[in-house]
């Protein structure tokens, strides 16, 4: 499984230690870590945790990565950034029982983690317990196990109700890059194209993003030279 890592510009900083603590619990079960940034707080692009969403959308949609971890200060923004798009579930995560039930009974492709609110004294044994749990047990199985069979079931429903409610994601990014500023609101215009101008996520994507129309918009988003 490959594993894409991003950060927003509020916790950054923290880039490092995430990253070394996923790769630390998911490198003995085989996963691939890829670490698009932000790679730290003075990086070349300061992604909001909106743009973190439109990123996990990109790496998912496009096949460039086959789950996302993300977050911001408490999760909450991050969360609901990613589940703004299709082909993203992701779940707000902040131990290691979130970690597991959300794997077993909600099987998404995406995590919004707390990086500031509850980080202190030993957060990077948590995160490693988090990601132990997250994807050392497989996913999709249900829980508990008198309830196995209805919450699979559930996820079944989920899955039909969002692909009746969702859009594909290539008309969606260039609806988004074409807003118009409005007043009171920054960052509006060129949303996408900010997003993924980031040198980390740039070589990363083209590392390990197939073919297709989303890599082509994505790439023609970029400057020439």
């Amino acid at each position: 499984m490959k594993i894409a890592l991003i950060n927003e510009n509020s916790q950054a900083a923290k880039n490092g230690a995430i990253e070394a603590a996923l790769r630390k619990a998911t490198g003995p079960m085989g996963h691939e870590v890829c670490n698009y940034g932000m790679l730290g707080a003075q990086d070349d692009v300061q992604l909001t945790y909106v743009q973190a969403g439109i990123l996990a959308a990109i790496l998912l949609n496009s096949g460039a990565a086959d789950y996302v971890v993300t977050g911001c200060g408490t999760g909450e923004g991050a969360m609901l950034a990613c589940n703004s798009f299709p082909g993203v579930l992701c779940g707000h995560v902040e131990d290691a029982v979130d970690a597991y039930t959300f794997a077993q009974v909600n099987d998404g492709n995406c995590v919004a983690m707390p990086f500031a609110k509850g980080c202190g004294w030993g957060m990077e044994l948590n995160w490693e317990y988090v990601f132990e749990k997250l994807f050392g047990f497989g996913s999709g199985k249900g829980y508990p196990q008198d309830r196995v069979v209805p919450e699979q079931n559930n996820k079944k429903i989920l899955d039909r109700v969002r692909a009746c409610s969702m859009k594909e994601l290539l008309p969606v990014l260039q609806e988004m890059e074409a807003l118009a500023p409005e007043q009171g609101v920054t960052g509006l215009d060129h949303l996408v194209s900010r997003a993924v101008a980031g040198r980390a996520f740039r070589a990363q994507f083209q590392k390990n993003c197939p073919a297709g129309p989303i890599r082509d918009y994505v790439e023609g988003l970029w400057p020439r030279g």
